[in-house]
């Protein structure tokens, strides 16, 4: 598999409180992957720098070879954890704003997935539930052919159906030469769908490893080593 992402020695400040500390990643292109840690860990800090919303304070991130730019804009499709939809409009009016205002917007799996989740098109977004907005915004993001999907919280503070829609939404949309990321703290939920995970932990990576690799080597489920490695009051990098 060809590299798509890589960050290399990536620092952030916000004043003198460091969010960030010397963040190494390469991730490879072709893999569902987990960004995993507690509230305030850093995982939005990550995501926002890889969607190229925030400039790190120092180090160098790629993407398909490239700096952040104009070029990266086209390559990487962002759900922030925060509702970023017009209460005001319609559903309707929200597609195609997207699909005119991205050139890789795939309007036919927009009503394609709209169709599953059973909301008429013209119904204003305001009254729509809390899980319905999450899955419409996640609608608009997976309906672009993007290499990188980067999804921050796209599970937090719906209903269980919910997560299950919007966890097959996403497995089952994604171009699977492109790579998804998923920031999230709920584990148990997500762990059935990830290729490979990341741990953070006050700003610092303690672990990227594949699904598969933790399973076999610690016996147990990626939610309960989870928990053992943030339970214990531990700084060090885990042992892998």
């Amino acid at each position: 598999m060809l590299e798509l992402l890589n960050l290399k020695d990536i620092n952030k400040k916000y004043g003198i409180k460091p969010a960030l500390k010397n963040i190494n990643l390469n991730i490879e292109s072709g893999k569902i992957i987990g960004l995993l840690g507690p509230n305030g860990s850093g995982k939005t800090t990550i995501t926002k720098i890889i969607a190229g919303l925030l400039k790190p304070s120092s180090g160098i991130i790629t993407i398909d070879g490239h700096k952040p730019g104009e070029i990266t804009k086209s390559y990487v499709a962002y759900l922030p954890d925060k509702d970023f939809l017009d209460i005001n409009m319609s559903i309707d009016d929200t597609i195609k704003i997207f699909a005119d205002f991205y050139a890789d917007f795939d309007i036919s799996v927009a009503y394609r997935l709209l169709e599953d989740l059973q909301v008429q098109y013209k119904s204003k977004i305001r009254t729509l539930s809390k899980g319905n907005r999450k899955k419409i915004m996640l609608i608009l993001v997976m309906s672009r052919r993007a290499k990188l999907y980067v999804l921050d919280e796209p599970i937090a503070g719906v209903d269980p159906v919910a997560r299950d829609y919007i966890l097959n939404t996403i497995v089952g949309n994604y171009n699977k030469t492109a790579t998804v990321i998923i920031s999230t703290h709920l584990i148990a939920d997500v762990e059935k769908i990830l290729d490979d995970v990341i741990f953070i932990k006050d700003g610092e990576i303690i672990l990227h490893e594949t699904s598969a690799a933790i399973r076999n080597e610690k016996g147990c489920s990626i939610d309960e080593y989870f928990r053992e490695v943030y339970d214990d009051g531990q700084n060090d990098k885990v042992r892998i």
